[in-house]
C-alpha cells in the first residue's frame, strides 16, 4: 500500500465517518498486527471490531530486533510480542510500492524535516531521531554530557534545544549516507493520543508563546463567541479540530505525526524504544552505545505531571466521538507502525 493509496483510503474513511453512527471499538494488540498487515485498518475503525481474532504465528525475521540479537532477554513476553509486531508491521507497510526506501526517495521538504530531527554522536557512533513530547529533552541533555558540554545530567540549566547539538541536516550528502549506513539508529515513540494530550496540556496550559501564536487563532477559528481570549483557554476539542484542518507536513513538531518526523520507512532504525518503558529502554540504548557508566537516564522532574490512564480516559470520553474518528486517519501510521491500540470511546467504556 503506497502513500497515495493510503491517502485515498484515509480520505474515503474520513468521508464515510461523517455519515455514520457506527461504533469504534478497541482492537487488541495482537489483532492490531493482523489488521495492519491486511491493509484493512481504516475500514475496521469505521465498522468496529467485535470478534476475538487469533494472532498469526510469530516468526522472527532473519534480521531480528537489536536487543534480541545481542541476547537481551527480560522475560517480558508481552513486550517481546510488541516488538515483533512493530518489526513485522513496519516491514509489511514499508515494502509496499511507492513507500520510500531511503531518505533520498523523500521530497525535499520531507527530507529536511527528518534530517533536522536526527541528532548525531560521532564519538559514540549513533543517530537519534528526537520526537517532541517523548522525553527528547532528556536525550538532548545526555548528548551534551557525552560530548562534554555538560558535566553531568543533573546540572541545573535551562535546556537549549539547538546549541551544542549536531543534526544530520548540518552535514553534506556523503557524510549523511555514511552515518545512516554505519551508525546505530534509534527512536522513542509514544501512544499518539497520549502524546497529543501531553502537547495540548503543556503548550496551551503553560507556555505563553504557544498561547499567543496558536491559541488565540484556534479560539477565533473554532469558537462561536471567542470574546477576548488570550489563547490560554483552548479546549481539547478545539485543539483537535485545528489538527484536523492542518496540513500534516506543515504541523508544529510537537503534534506532527512521528512518521513524518522520523520517516521509519526511509530510515532503518535499529531500535524503537517505548515511552511506557522509558527507563529500561533508555538504559539499554546507553549500554549499546557504550556510554560511560556514570551516565544514566534522568529521573522525571518533581513538577512533571504525567498523563495517567484516568486522565486520558477523561479527555477521550469528553471529546466528540466523530471528531476523534475523523482525526485518527491523520495519525494512522503512528498507530499501525508502532502497534498502539486505537482509542476506545465506546459508550460502555466511557461509562466506567
Amino acid at each position: 500500500m503506497g502513500m497515495s493509496s493510503m491517502h485515498r483510503i484515509t480520505l474515503s474513511a474520513k468521508n464515510r465517518s461523517r455519515g455514520t453512527g457506527n461504533t469504534m471499538l478497541l482492537p487488541s494488540m495482537l489483532m492490531f498486527g493482523v489488521i495492519v498487515a491486511s491493509s484493512g485498518l481504516l475500514l475496521m475503525i469505521e465498522k468496529g471490531i467485535l470478534a476475538e481474532m487469533k494472532p498469526p504465528p510469530l516468526h522472527p525475521s532473519t534480521k531480528e530486533l537489536f536487543w534480541r540479537r545481542t541476547g537481551r532477554t527480560t522475560g517480558d513476553t508481552d513486550y517481546q510480542v510488541l516488538q515483533d509486531i512493530r518489526n513485522r508491521t513496519i516491514h509489511t507497510i514499508c515494502r509496499q510500492k511507492n513507500m520510500p526506501r531511503t531518505i533520498w526517495d523523500l521530497s525535499a521538504g520531507q527530507r529536511r524535516t527528518v534530517l533536522k530531527h536526527i541528532l548525531v554522536s560521532d564519538k559514540h557512533r549513533f543517530l537519534y531521531c528526537y520526537v517532541p513530547k517523548v522525553a527528547c529533552s532528556n536525550w538532548k541533555r545526555i548528548l551534551k554530557v557525552l560530548d562534554g558540554v555538560l558535566e553531568n545530567i543533573d546540572v541545573k540549566v535551562k535546556m537549549d534545544h539547538k546549541k551544542d547539538l549536531i543534526f544530520l541536516n548540518d552535514m553534506k550528502s556523503d557524510e549523511i549516507r555514511y552515518r545512516l549506513n554505519h551508525y546505530f539508529k534509534f527512536v522513542f515513540v509514544r501512544d499518539p493520543m497520549e502524546r497529543l494530550l501531553s502537547a495540548y496540556r503543556n503548550k496551551f496550559g503553560e507556555i505563553k508563546e504557544y498561547q499567543l501564536k496558536y491559541g488565540i487563532e484556534i479560539v477565533k477559528r473554532y469558537r462561536k463567541n471567542p470574546g477576548k481570549s488570550k489563547g490560554d483557554d483552548v479546549t481539547f476539542s478545539e485543539f483537535l479540530r485545528y489538527l484536523l484542518d492542518e496540513e500534516t507536513e506543515k504541523m508544529n513538531e510537537h503534534w506532527m505525526p512521528i512518521y513524518n518526523l522520523c520517516q521509519p520507512c526511509a530510515v532503518k532504525y535499529d531500535f524503537i524504544g517505548s515511552y511506557g518503558r522509558l527507563e529500561e529502554d533508555a538504559n539499554f540504548v546507553l549500554e549499546r552505545v557504550q556510554a560511560p557508566t556514570f551516565i544514566h537516564f534522568p529521573e522525571r522532574q518533581t513538577w512533571y505531571k504525567p498523563i495517567s490512564p484516568e486522565t486520558l480516559h477523561y479527555y477521550m470520553c469528553n471529546t466528540p466521538r466523530e471528531l476523534i474518528k475523523e482525526l485518527l486517519p491523520k495519525y494512522i501510521l503512528d498507530f499501525s507502525l508502532f502497534a498502539y491500540s486505537l482509542p476506545n470511546v465506546t459508550s460502555q467504556f466511557c461509562q466506567q
